[in-house]
């Protein structure tokens, strides 16, 4: 007699797990992505439901944990073949099992919202996902100063980090000058005021993380790792920044998808949010 779904057993992911992940992905009509699949299985603990059929992976989960203070919940998919029959929940409840005591940020499609509001996570922000092919400002536009990042800017890199973001990610950007293609800090009186980061995927580059003072210096930095004309751009900002969509909007890019921000076990986001403006990865299910 076959197991049930609801007890299908979950097990931690290991590397070699990549082209199964992005395989479901796929299945998924989700961009492959293996690059990003590589180092959110390094930074943090994919969660895995072997297809009872013996056909890769059922559905699988990532969680990347910042100390006691915080843990990001991504990459959350089910294959089609296997939808609606309970493993999300399967897999979320898992999630928040191992997490104990440890509060849970998400970024929820509208087709997950439900279950992660069953689950007890509650929506705190709208995040649009923009993309198109970024038009540069023209000459006389002054942004703040903008320069590739160093290995030596990394202690400074994470002190800010830390600040804005309330918890200690120092795992996952030491990985950042690997997994990017272009790293950029924005700097004044010789202070790093901002940092971004740019990477492929087959289709587009991303922009993200994003951290800056202000939406002056988050331009900049946009402006500094945009591509060239012939790769388009894909970003996401809170819907609060406005400004920072607006321009970009106004810069050749327009919205793909929303999503909506989530937690658990907290009534918001630590650190500063007005300096947070494009996270490092938004997929969830």
């Amino acid at each position: 007699m076959p197991t049930p779904h609801s007890a299908l057993p979950v097990r931690r992911l290991t590397m070699r797990d990549l082209t199964a992940c992005a395989d479901l992905a796929e299945d998924r009509d989700w961009a492959r992505e293996e690059h990003r699949w590589g180092l959110l299985l390094s930074a943090g603990v994919g969660h895995g439901i072997d297809d009872p059929d013996g056909k890769g992976l059922a559905a699988v989960c990532v969680v990347t944990s910042y100390g006691r203070e915080l843990a990001a919940v991504g990459m959350l998919l089910v294959a089609g073949r296997h939808a609606r029959q309970g493993l999300g929940q399967r897999l979320m409840t898992h999630v928040l099992r191992e997490a104990g005591t440890t509060p849970l940020v998400l970024y929820a499609t509208p087709h997950g919202r439900p279950l992660y509001e069953r689950l007890g996570f509650t929506g705190i922000g709208t995040i649009e996902t923009v993309l198109g092919r970024f038009r540069p400002s023209g000459p006389g536009t002054p942004l703040p100063a903008t320069r590739p990042a160093t290995a030596a800017d990394l202690p400074a890199i994470v002190r800010l980090d830390n600040e804005v973001f309330g918890a200690d990610r120092t795992h996952l950007l030491a990985r950042l000058p690997a997994f990017a293609d272009r790293f950029a800090v924005a700097e004044e009186a010789s202070a790093i005021t901002g940092y971004a980061a740019a990477w492929p995927t087959p289709a587009t580059d991303v922009i993200g993380p994003l951290v800056a003072r202000d939406t002056d210096t988050a331009k900049a930095l946009i402006s500094a790792l945009a591509p060239g004309p012939d790769r388009p751009l894909r970003t996401s900002v809170d819907v609060r920044d406005e400004g920072l969509l607006n321009w970009l909007k106004e810069h050749g890019l327009e919205l793909a998808n929303h999503t909506t921000l989530m937690t658990y076990g907290l009534p918001d986001l630590p650190g500063d949010r007005a300096r947070r403006f494009a996270p490092l990865t938004l997929a969830t299910g």
